[in-house]
């Protein structure tokens, strides 16, 4: 596109250059910024040009651009809004989507930046208006629309104009009135509360009352009495036909038009392709309610500021000028423009080479203007975050047929490729304990295994009545949050199962299940100690890749590849993941490029590989949808610029991040649809509404209100006490009204069940107090046998983190939990403080006693006092649970630092006398202090200090582990 500059308004001089909102109002036909204070402020009389500016995830700036026109402006002001858009689209570099809005039917994007709504104002510049001065309050009437996005428009204030369909807001000097039509839905009531907070806040400062009025409720209550007083006493209601603005939007067949000399003529074809449009022309795309305006990228700035014309003239022959015109630039065209085609391709090669933006930015630097803001943002490179606590229980089961079984803890985060698996994470939430229910499956396994994953898994949530997130993932698609609840996570090729061993045995395959002493090649990957992972690879050498470490095995033969692009981190992790799969061997370094004849044997010959980093999809810009599903067909509709007050508890949201998809479903939402939430998610994926290639195979998470996990909540401002709350949206949002804005808890937070057990205990869907193997350490969780919590509480603040019995080192806490342990959080609480604490637990009144989340394993658990014990219970009762027990039980031994100690020989895994009721994941430490030293060379203190690794395979080697 040739570009000039007088073609350029000195107005739009370093416009779009930063993410926000920038507002032009015309007057005498040109663009006039108005200042920030007035946004959201709209005149009748007048016609405006908003720019949105938005950075995405990758850097680069996108623009939307809209010009809204009052229903009183003129014909040539509404001209010169269309045309300055054009112009500033131009000096954007011609990459920015266009919006004609007109007042009472603006599109649902424009109206979501100016939430929760625009109430235009009588008055203009332009069209000689004045705008009204300030003058004695007077009553007005107001009709809202939408359950996501409110339209809302002044009506006459007369009983006339009142109906059943919709809700009505009357604004009086000293209340407001909100009148619900009794066939108005709850979201509908819902948001329009919000209008009521915004007229009460912007035009009675925050000061009157608000009242709710039921369509159908007489003069029950004076308020009920007083609303029909102001329209003469109460009067049934006639029911109205439908008028034009209760009509449905026309849909008609999507019809193209090609633009020509200035007029639209129609392109006869039996379907529509990208190949009919021409880059050296202008198409308009009329689809009824929407009409597009095509612009080819070689199209001059007059030959599009023509098409527009068109499209107007068009519309007014057609009877229909209150469609939404929507103008696209060739090569960045809208989901919604390109789902009109029957065949798109995925990315059109543009000869763009910052064609528009370049040349505009070089005219006006020339003329020494600012031009920072017309080039691409630089990317941002943000290295991957970590929004789930590390510190909690895991439980893994196998599946196989309908039944799950159980792993213990040294299987736990090894899986097979051929089977499928369960798993049950809980940990610390911001209150209460909170969980994640997943299905794996491994890229071998079965359908007939994977339904049944999900059918257990799905028994699991609904046992914890829907309290847990719920996430579906594959192998070879897992998110961050799944490897950090694992840590060190292996996949072995071939399955366990009955269901994959009969198949392959029906169809005749190979089985490569793993063998120990077999040929076997691993690929090691991750970023460090509580976040690695060795995947079994075909053993050949096309399997190799230069951005990573592999150990290859044959039988005792041991090799440990190192590719060149690799760093000595890298191979840390893959030592550490050897002593894994082949404690106390010995491997033979290999580094690319020299690597030995024995090696290259093993993978049978020397061939090419990739040196290509395996990464997954990277995180998009989120979008919001709702969702309504009904007998399979799934249906949805973004939410532009969605909060978390979006979130409606009667419905169901999918929150598309394209590498993962969350379903949130709302505490009102039926049983039916909740245990087809998973469904929902599926059905989204495949239908793919962005057109953003989802891959069939991303993770998938079912999110319930109220137990929304961190990596969720993470794409809102949160606040979690709005969704805690209880009853439906209406009764909630009225509630924070009447309440001054502030969320209002009817009923405490639901409290999870607790267990002194600390992270080695998990409540389980299954058996409730199950113990599992902890994956993940907190410095600060004493372990010390046969003591009370409230001694450990005490004695926790006393002793050296340091010295700790802790076979497991912690792992790294991100900042984002200031709840989670920290190594210094031991010396956090001044030992008075302690001392205070402890004294005040026989003082205080009974209640529900919470288990500290730096309590240990092996605690003794005591029952919880129901809330509602009465004050009167015997004070002596309460002494006693809390009486500090003896550090040894009869016929123990303790060590010189007061532990029960047992011989080496009965705590070895291969003892004919094993020893019962200990913490089989930390058989050392109960060793006495002598016996320690003897076998392992080293003090406890020095042991501990060792990293988890190297700790490991000692007792691998002492038999320990």
């Amino acid at each position: 596109m040739a570009v000039s500059m007088r073609d350029l308004d000195p107005a739009f001089q370093g416009a779009g250059q930063k993410a926000g909102l920038e507002i032009w109002r015309i007057e005498n036909f040109r663009p006039v910024p108005i200042d920030k204070s007035s946004y959201g402020k709209f005149f009748t009389g007048d016609s405006y040009v908003i720019l949105k500016t938005t950075a995405s995830k990758s850097g680069a700036l996108r623009h939307d651009i809209h010009y809204w026109l009052g229903k009183d402006t003129s014909q040539d002001e509404a001209g010169a809004a269309a045309i300055k858009t054009v112009e500033l689209d131009a000096a954007l570099g011609g990459r920015a989507v266009q919006y004609r809005e007109m007042q009472g039917h603006e599109t649902e994007k424009f109206l979501s930046y100016f939430k929760p709504c625009i109430i235009p104002q009588e008055g203009g510049v332009a069209s000689g208006f004045h705008h009204p001065e300030a003058e004695e309050f007077k009553i007005r009437l107001f009709v809202c629309r939408g359950k996501h996005v409110v339209h809302v428009k002044e009506v006459p204030f007369a009983r006339s104009s009142l109906s059943h369909d919709v809700i009505f807001i009357l604004d009086t000097k000293s209340k407001i009135f909100q009148f619900n039509g009794s066939n108005s839905s709850i979201q509908e009531r819902a948001k329009a509360l919000e209008v009521v907070q915004y007229i009460k806040d912007t035009h009675h400062h925050g000061k009157c009352d608000v009242a709710a009025i039921e369509d159908g409720k007489l003069m029950a209550d004076a308020e009920t009495g007083e609303f029909w007083g102001f329209f003469g006493g109460f009067a049934p209601l006639p029911r109205k036909t439908a008028n034009e603005e209760d009509k449905p939007a026309e849909v008609v067949p999507a019809k193209l038009f090609s633009v020509e000399k200035g007029k639209a003529e129609p392109v006869e074809t039996d379907s529509l392709s990208r190949d009919l449009l021409d880059t050296n022309k202008c198409y308009i795309l009329d689809c009824g309610a929407e009409v597009f305006v095509w612009m080819g990228r070689s199209t001059s700035l007059e030959e599009r500021k023509t098409a527009s014309g068109a499209a107007e003239d068009l519309l007014r022959s057609l009877d229909r000028t209150r469609s939404h015109v929507v103008r696209v630039i060739e090569g960045f065209e809208t989901v919604a423009f390109r789902a009109n085609f029957v065949s798109w391709p995925q990315s059109t090669q543009v000869a763009v080479s910052e064609d528009g933006r370049g040349k505009v930015a070089a005219l006006l630097k020339r003329q020494g203007l600012n031009v920072k803001g017309l080039l691409k943002a630089a990317p941002v490179k943000e290295e991957p975050k970590l929004y789930i606590d590390c510190t909690g229980s895991l439980q893994v089961w196998r599946v196989n047929g309908n039944e799950k079984t159980l792993l213990p803890a040294s299987d736990q985060s090894k899986f097979y490729s051929g089977d499928c698996y369960i798993f049950q994470y809980s940990y610390p939430g911001e209150d209460k304990e909170d969980y994640l229910i997943g299905a794996w499956f491994g890229k071998q396994s079965l359908e007939e295994e994977r339904a049944s994953a999900v059918s257990l898994a799905n028994k699991m949530v609904e046992a914890m009545k829907f309290l847990p997130a719920q996430a579906r993932i594959y192998e070879g698609s897992e998110p961050i949050e799944f490897f950090a609840i694992f840590q060190s996570f292996i996949v072995f090729k071939g399955g366990l199962g009955d269901g994959y061993k009969k198949y392959i045995e029906e169809k005749e395959i190979p089985d490569d299940t793993y063998l120990d002493d077999g040929v076997a090649l691993f690929r090691v990957q991750g970023s460090g100690p509580d976040n690695m992972q060795a995947i079994q690879v075909e053993p050949v050498s096309s399997s190799l890749n230069s951005s990573y470490c592999y150990i290859l095995q044959s039988g005792s033969t041991i090799f440990m590849w190192s590719g060149s692009l690799t760093t000595p981190e890298d191979q840390e992790l893959a030592d550490r993941q050897l002593d894994i799969i082949k404690p106390n061997t010995q491997s033979k370094a290999q580094r690319e490029g020299a690597e030995s004849e024995q090696f290259w044997d093993l993978l049978g010959g020397k061939t090419e590989y990739s040196s290509q980093k395996i990464g997954r999809d990277a995180e998009s810009d989120p979008h919001l949808f709702a969702c309504t599903f009904s007998n399979g067909d799934l249906k949805v509709k973004e939410i532009f610029n969605f909060t978390q007050d979006d979130l409606m508890t009667e419905d169901v949201f999918i929150l598309d991040c394209h590498c993962d998809i969350f379903v949130w479903v709302g505490q009102q939402v039926d049983v039916k649809t909740k245990t087809q939430a998973l469904t929902i998610g599926e059905k989204f994926l495949e239908r793919d509404f962005l057109l953003e290639k989802l891959s069939r195979e991303a993770p998938l998470y079912v999110v319930m209100e109220g137990s929304e996990p961190p990596f969720f909540t993470r794409f809102f401002t949160w606040d979690s006490a709005k969704s805690a709350m209880h009853g439906n949206s209406f009764q909630r949002r009225l509630a924070i009204l009447k309440n001054g804005g502030t969320p209002v808890l009817d009923k405490p937070k639901r409290r999870a069940p607790v267990s002194y057990g600390g992270r080695s205990s998990v409540v389980s869907a299954d058996k409730p107090q199950q113990r599992s193997r902890s994956v993940s350490f907190s410095p600060d969780r004493v372990r010390v046998r046969g003591r009370s919590p409230a001694f450990n509480a005490l004695a926790a603040t006393f002793e050296n983190a340091n010295a700790r019995n802790l076979s497991t080192p912690p792992p790294i806490v991100k900042k984002l939990y200031p709840k989670s342990a920290t190594p210094d959080s031991g010396n956090a609480a001044p030992k008075a403080s302690a001392i205070a604490a402890l004294s005040s637990t026989f003082e205080q009144a009974p209640r529900e006693p919470v288990a500290p989340r730096t309590f240990k394993a092996g605690l003794a658990t005591s029952k919880p006092v129901p809330e509602s014990a009465s004050k009167e219970e015997n004070i002596s009762d309460r002494i006693e649970t809390l009486t500090i027990q003896e550090d040894a039980k009869e016929g123990e031994v303790e060590d010189d630092e007061g532990l029960t100690v047992y011989p080496y020989e009965r705590l070895i895994t291969t003892s004919a006398e094993p020893v019962t009721n200990i913490d089989v994941t930390k058989r050392e430490t109960y060793l006495s202090s002598t016996e320690f030293k003897v076998k392992f060379g080293m003090t406890k203190d020095a042991f501990y200090k060792l990293p988890k690794w190297k700790q490991n395979k000692l007792k691998m080697a002492l038999k320990l582990f």
